[in-house]
């Protein structure tokens, strides 16, 4: 019952999404205070010379794309293809295709800003050769099976995080695009590095980086920027060409320079909410 109300909530235009999403914000921020606590000591600890004032202005910012974000992925289902492209312009994607015509496999990352999903979505319509989109499944098989059609209606594999590794292996002598999230928080038995990330010591997944060496993969960042609501600007950056030849963490590093320099630009669109340094580092 509830996956068929949100395919009815998606068959509704995005002018009166985004007037039921102000109205959830003033439910959500005011009334129920979801995660508020947490969002509000990720950014006291990340921006600690600003005063309260400012970190609550920011915090409403959040909150208010936060409900966006919430109905802009309501509406993947039923999206079309042209207001898909029209809302999500891509800069130097050349860069990506010029790899791919002469037969060499990239990596594509992410991060958990701005509207992620639409821009996956768009970028399956863009690109020609497979896009091999890495996912961690949901616990509940109904909403795992909501996301994954409408995640892969334009073109993308979806990957099960455990699975990457044997699908890399199978699809070795194929062009394609591994499309990764850079900045999730790794689980504990993954290898992570410590880097210094918003003023704090922050567990980053080097994932992308290790595959990038391993597999000899051109490797991007997609670095977005919000145009206006509901408009996203995603600019596909080349961190390396020639992965192996790069120093140990050197591309994971600037993948995390180049989200923090969105994030200082404006710092409203990155997901706060998401429980980000539980991880502590453990002294020598």
């Amino acid at each position: 019952m509830g996956i068929f109300f949100l395919y009815l909530i998606a068959l509704l235009p995005m002018p009166l999404l985004y007037c039921f999403s102000t109205a959830l914000y003033h439910f959500v921020y005011h009334i129920t205070g979801y995660r508020k606590n947490v969002v509000r000591d990720n950014l006291k600890r990340s921006f600690p010379g600003k005063s309260t004032t400012e970190i609550e202005a920011i915090e409403k910012r959040f909150y208010r794309f936060l409900c966006d974000l919430i109905f802009e992925i309501i509406k993947m289902p039923m999206i079309s293809k042209a207001e898909l492209e029209k809302r999500c312009k891509f800069t130097n994607l050349h860069h990506i295709e010029a790899l791919l015509a002469i037969k060499k496999s990239v990596i594509v990352c992410s991060s958990h800003y701005g509207n992620w999903e639409w821009g996956m979505l768009a970028f399956g319509i863009k690109v020609s050769s497979p896009k091999l989109v890495v996912y961690k499944p949901l616990h509940s098989p109904a909403f795992n099976i909501w996301f994954h059609k409408m995640r892969s209606r334009f073109g993308n594999t979806m990957v099960s995080m455990k699975q990457t590794l044997r699908v890399l292996a199978s699809s070795r002598n194929i062009p394609s695009v591994l499309c990764l999230a850079s900045d999730q928080t790794p689980e504990t038995d993954q290898a992570k590095y410590w880097i210094d990330f918003l003023h704090q010591p922050t567990a980053v997944y080097t994932g992308p980086e290790k595959i990038a060496v391993q597999t000899d993969r051109a490797i991007f960042y997609i670095q977005v920027r919000i145009l206006k609501r509901g408009y996203y600007e995603l600019d596909c950056v080349l961190l390396s060409e020639e992965p192996q030849k790069t120093a140990e963490h050197e591309i994971t590093k600037m993948q995390f320079k180049l989200l923090t320099e969105s994030i200082l630009a404006e710092p409203q669109y990155w997901l706060w909410s998401h429980k980000r340094w539980k991880h502590k580092q453990q002294s020598a």
